[in-house]
């Protein structure tokens, strides 16, 4: 990807879950649906969107606190809990090519990652997928304990990084995340797939 500096943004802040991380095939988390007579979208919302899913964003209960709401709502055994787990995670992968390009932009500006996540990000990030050093910053919803949209955690990711809001471009999957971005005066693009992407961003940087 080539991008010529542009001095009007400083800052580029990527999400983790549904844009560098993403779920190349849901067989496996259907199948888990079915099994528990439950559609797909439920057991999404169980693990994530449940208020213990939020709350665990939020590091207000633990993440081992988490699981165990889900373990006991599925009527699971720790044992099956694990087995749930494994299947539930086989299909994610980390997309290399934006982690590429991010490690490309991180030699001309700031890097932030911006993510609504359970407390062992930093670790999963850091010692399993090894890509923090594409990255200035990390802020992780459980750990400054505010969530996306929360203009507050945008604020906080534009003063570690120490730039205007006019000056950082964000991208994320979800449409309401970007419009938070948006509210506070930041540049926003709306992953959708990764061409995209790298083609707005190209956009966006070389104030085209």
């Amino acid at each position: 990807m080539t991008i010529r500096a542009d001095t009007s943004i400083r800052a580029v802040i990527f999400d983790l879950g549904g844009v560098l991380v993403r779920t190349a095939d849901f067989g496996p988390r259907e199948s888990l649906a079915k099994l528990y007579g439950m559609t797909l979208d439920e057991l999404m919302d169980l693990v994530f969107d449940h208020e213990a899913g939020r709350r665990a964003q939020l590091c207000e209960v633990t993440i081992e606190q988490q699981w165990d709401h889900v373990r006991q709502a599925l009527g699971l055994s720790v044992n099956e809990l694990k087995s749930f787990q494994k299947t539930f995670w086989s299909r994610d992968f980390l997309d290399h090519e934006l982690v590429d390009t991010l490690r490309t932009l991180h030699r001309t500006y700031r890097t932030a990652l911006l993510s609504n996540a359970f407390s062992e990000l930093r670790q999963v990030v850091t010692e399993r997928m090894k890509f923090a050093d594409a990255f200035d910053e990390m802020i992780i919803s459980s750990e400054v304990h505010l969530v996306k949209p929360d203009p507050r955690i945008y604020h906080l990711v534009l003063e570690k990084l120490g730039v205007q809001p006019e000056q950082a471009v964000f991208v994320d999957d979800m449409l309401r995340n970007i419009e938070g971005a948006q509210a506070v005066g930041m540049h926003g693009i709306q992953y959708k797939n990764t061409p995209q992407v790298l083609a707005d961003l190209r956009t966006v940087l070389n104030g085209s």
